[in-house]
């Protein structure tokens, strides 16, 4: 005889299977640590807790002798070193090494999304998401950089900051050898190589190759300038403006030339600047050749040949 459950009539073949499940529902939480008062819905999970204050680690890899506070963790761990993945998907035949991997893929078939936030309410398939998501309501940010100490809510987010530090750029690109410190930075290069732009402008139909590029673009037709000087209320239409423009009110110039000391408030006005060292003139007249170190100089001279309407047959030689 099984038992229903009467929120999501889940059935159970023991009524204590069930009274515990109820626990997702109503949130309760009996059992409670001792040392760091913790709760869960399950003594299990409690006795498992309790090896986290104790670093008790009894179960040991026989192969490469990592040890480990829960068998359970130990037996998933010992497929790392087998592959074996015992646990397929009905639907796409996908395998799994973890029963919990397979449910939670399971939901992207099903559409099911049964943890919800308690405050906006907003849905989750996984568990671990909704907990990271409360994080933006309760403003804890649980992982501290041990460099510079800034904090974030999730873990990823450390190990991509940390690079920062580190220089790290573990991600290359197999065109160019160009190297990146995020898999989300070598996709979209990927982009100027195969020249795709999978993102239109519904209103005018240009298109972009990153989504990013989009969404700054519909300001233009929008107006939208979110983004507000505290000081003198000028507003902006990308964060990054705003950022350059507040340099303005503090005379901060952070990039230092590296052969003069010169400081610019802008990146792109030392790059600028650089090339008076090197000698470099890559903006090119298309009309008489004549070289420029910057753009502005290069279309300034052009405006040269657009006065005289004899250029296209006769080409200046200044």
């Amino acid at each position: 005889m099984t038992s229903e459950g009467t929120v999501c009539k889940k059935n159970f073949l023991r009524i204590d299977d069930m009274r515990i499940h109820m626990r997702t529902h109503t949130g309760e939480k009996p059992f409670e640590c001792t040392v760091c008062h913790k709760k869960f819905s399950e003594s299990g999970q409690l006795r498992k807790h309790l090896l986290t204050h104790t670093g008790e680690k009894p179960f040991e890899c026989t192969v490469c002798r990592k040890a480990f506070s829960q068998s359970g963790n130990l037996r998933k761990h010992l497929r790392t070193h087998t592959g074996e993945k015992p646990f397929e998907c009905t639907v796409c035949h996908k395998a799994f090494s973890e029963s919990g991997t397979l449910r939670t893929h399971l939901r992207t078939h099903t559409g099911e999304q049964p943890f919800a936030c308690t405050t906006c309410y907003k849905t989750f398939s996984r568990n671990v998401d909704m907990r990271i998501h409360m994080r933006t309501h309760t403003g804890e940010k649980p992982f501290e950089c041990k460099v510079c100490n800034k904090t974030f809510i999730r873990s990823d987010y450390l190990r991509k900051h940390m690079r920062t530090h580190t220089g790290e750029k573990p991600f290359e690109c197999t065109v160019c050898q160009k190297t990146f410190s995020e898999s989300g930075n070598l996709r979209k290069h990927l982009l100027t190589h195969t020249g795709e732009k999978p993102f239109e402008c519904t209103v005018c139909h240009k298109t972009f190759s990153q989504h990013g590029h989009l969404h700054f673009h519909m300001r233009t037709h929008t107006g939208e300038k979110p983004f507000e000087c505290k000081v003198c209320n000028k507003t902006f239409t990308r964060s990054g403006h705003l950022r350059r423009h507040m340099l303005t009110h503090t005379g901060e110039k952070p990039f230092e030339c590296t052969v003069c000391q010169k400081t610019f408030s802008e990146s792109g006005n030392l790059r600028k600047h650089l090339l008076t060292h090197t000698g470099e003139k890559p903006f090119e007249c298309t009309v008489c050749q004549k070289k420029f170190s910057q753009s502005s100089y290069m279309r300034l001279h052009f405006q040269t040949h657009l006065k005289d309407n004899s250029f296209l047959s006769n080409p200046c030689t200044l």
